[in-house]
């Protein structure tokens, strides 16, 4: 079908709400082998609205709306200098309508209002074995430059032991804010408007731990001195709970083995723990834990703790089924972040695009080199 059979133009919500939220249901999301749907809980452009600057798009067809894509623009380091990038999200096209050229008209609409608003790049992420979505990008001129493993963990009613050695203290967001900047302002993608994500009403808070009885000025530096301990870790936790829910559309095989062992051994041994998969099938919630940071060579230690001390604290949370964390695929903290294979993706493609002409040895050329010279990378969770 020709290009000029199909209308695309802004999101209204007047109209457009109901009809998002179906094409929304309609379209599975993530790898193969878990098939994801989302439920907006009646607030369509959720996943962009804590964004500093943000658009929705739809497409339509004989009034009929087959197409919708989403897009945020906020200030990130790109290799330690400040830029402006747009991310491409949520792009759904009906599976009735698809082949049309909807999908990257879609894009090319979105990129445009990314360039009129002084956008330096564009990047979006997808599942590596997505080879429709990646052959569509990369005809637009996206090129792949990272690729995040997706830690996933259950929550299940067994808590985590915490170790007696080790002090998990919460910060003020000045105090978190002061050493993100500190320790992770040159991180990639790290955003400029740090004190408004950590500030924002989904961000539960950020967390430190660090070896008992060391000492570790109360100022954490800000104003004055400071003493911090030789190892300690950070993290942040957003509750996306309150953002939308997910379900699962296809139970795996192993989770369903899994599922079906861990019953089996409680029934024959009520004394012994295992954990237990949650229901998938039906709408849930999870928290992201962001800004995941450690230092010193004891430091795995103490992500691993944080990372039970939040397990711990969203056993509470009756909504929350599942920890969600991205990290750089080569990055060595993975190890000490509990996670489930079997839910988890070692890779989350990410490509990017130049908006404005640059040199061989541009920022870009440079983020798309050989793994080995890529830094750390910062996940911000209003784009999750």
């Amino acid at each position: 079908m020709a290009y000029k059979d199909f209308n695309i133009r802004s999101y209204n919500g007047l109209i457009d709400k109901g009809r998002v939220e179906d094409l929304e249901r309609r379209c599975a999301v993530g790898p193969a082998e878990h098939v994801f749907f989302i439920d907006t809980m009646g607030d369509p452009i959720c996943r962009i609205r804590n964004s500093p600057m943000y658009n929705m798009l739809v497409a339509e067809l004989n009034n009929e709306l087959v197409g919708v894509i989403q897009g945020s623009i906020k200030q990130v380091t790109v290799r330690k200098y400040l830029a402006k990038v747009g991310y491409v999200l949520g792009l759904r096209v009906s599976s009735t309508h698809r082949h049309k050229g909807i999908g990257s008209s879609l894009v090319h609409h979105l990129v445009r209002w990314f360039v009129a608003n002084q956008a330096d790049y564009a990047y979006m992420a997808t599942d590596k074995d997505n080879h429709a979505s990646i052959n569509l990008f990369a005809k637009l001129g996206f090129v792949r430059f990272r690729t995040p493993a997706i830690l996933v963990h259950p929550v299940n009613n067994s808590s985590f032991h915490l170790s007696p050695n080790i002090k998990i203290a919460k910060l003020k967001v000045e105090q978190a804010e002061f050493l993100y900047r500190k320790f992770m302002g040159s991180v990639e993608f790290f955003p400029h408007d740090i004190d408004k994500v950590l500030g924002n009403k989904l961000s539960l808070g950020t967390w430190v731990a660090y070896p008992r009885g060391q000492t570790w000025c109360d100022q954490f530096g800000i104003g004055g001195g400071q003493v911090i301990p030789n190892s300690w870790a950070m993290v942040s936790v957003w509750n996306s709970t309150q953002v939308y829910k997910l379900r699962i559309g296809k139970q795996t095989v192993s989770c369903f083995l899994y599922k079906m062992y861990s019953r089996l051994i409680h029934k024959l041994f009520p004394c012994f723990e295992l954990s237990e998969i949650p229901d998938f099938l039906e709408p849930f919630g999870f928290y992201f834990m962001y800004g995941v940071h450690q230092e010193g060579p004891g430091s795995g230690k103490m992500v691993r703790a944080l990372c039970k001390y939040v397990h711990n604290m969203a056993r509470k949370a009756q909504e929350c089924k599942v920890l969600v964390t991205e990290v750089g695929g080569e990055n060595k903290m993975k190890l000490y972040i509990p996670h489930w294979k079997l839910l988890s993706c070692s890779e989350d493609l990410w490509c990017i695009k130049a908006l404005k002409n640059e040199e061989r040895n541009s920022p870009l050329h440079e983020m798309t080199k050989s793994p080995a010279t890529r830094p750390p990378l910062f996940v911000d969770p209003r784009e999750v």
